[in-house]
């Protein structure tokens, strides 16, 4: 128990910051949004000089090509400020997973596994005792295995097979220990894909069917991310709102507190 308490104080410690930023980067976005306006207006005089140019004759040549260098330079930026939000994401992606991962094998090993030798591992379902009467084998399936091969999966990018793993994992698992975050990661997944609708779904999966689960405020972190994919900033704000109520002392409240200053 020691054990695990100190691991507890050092992952919330230290996953504040991770949470902070995780799957979003509004201030980097901002100033993609605002650049891509400049562009804009700057594409507008460019047309206009051109017309000019060609009525007046070679005096505005010069004008035109320095806003066409101006235009070049901030797609650059544009481009720059992309690439930092995709390295950005990763890392706070793989520093979530890593925790997620170690905290489960720390509460596994510093459980009550020596006051109760003879049990079986409760990550280990086996078939019941009338099957195996008519079956001389007994199958074991291994439940934390299945879930750390998807999880795998989601941590290397590939959402589309995290997805189908998740599902498999939760078909086979549907109210064990790790089916709330499966139902999580499916969420994730389908956030990374860019598909809200069903991100939104599997969320709400997740907060309907284990609502006092440690992983409910994150999920409605996720759909309120979902939520401003969508463009609805007010059902955004309005998920952001019931974190901060409902769940005051987790690190997803301190998210959306932040989120809720830069929400228009």
């Amino acid at each position: 128990m020691n054990r695990l308490a100190l691991f507890l104080i050092l992952f919330l410690g230290g996953s504040s910051l991770c949470f902070a930023g995780l799957f979003t980067d509004d201030e980097a976005h901002q100033k993609i949004a605002a650049l891509q306006q400049q562009i804009q207006g700057m594409e507008g005089r460019v047309a206009q000089m051109e017309g000019i140019a060609r009525s007046q004759g070679v005096g505005l040549l010069s004008q035109l090509d320095a806003l066409k260098s101006d235009l070049a330079a901030l797609r650059g930026q544009i481009e720059v400020h992309a690439h930092d939000i995709e390295i950005t994401q990763k890392r706070q992606r793989d520093l979530y997973v890593d925790l997620d991962s170690r905290l489960r094998k720390l509460e596994r090993t510093g459980g009550s596994a020596a006051d109760a030798p003879a049990q079986a591992d409760p990550g280990k379902q086996a078939v019941p005792e009338s099957a195996q009467a008519s079956q001389s084998i007994v199958v074991v399936v291994d439940e934390p295995k299945e879930y750390d091969a998807a999880l795998a999966l989601f941590k290397a990018g590939n959402y589309q097979g995290a997805i189908a793993g998740f599902q498999r994992f939760i078909s086979i698992h549907p109210n064990g220990q790790l089916a709330p975050s499966a139902h999580y990661w499916i969420g994730n997944s389908y956030f990374n894909l860019r598909d809200y609708k069903n991100a939104i779904a599997s969320q709400q999966n997740l907060v309907s069917q284990f609502p006092d689960s440690a992983k409910v405020p994150d999920a409605l972190l996720n759909i309120a991310s979902c939520q401003q994919g969508l463009g609805d900033a007010a059902a955004a704000r309005k998920t952001l709102e019931s974190i901060v109520a409902k769940h005051p002392l987790s690190n997803a409240a301190i998210s959306a507190k932040n989120r809720l200053t830069k929400i228009k």
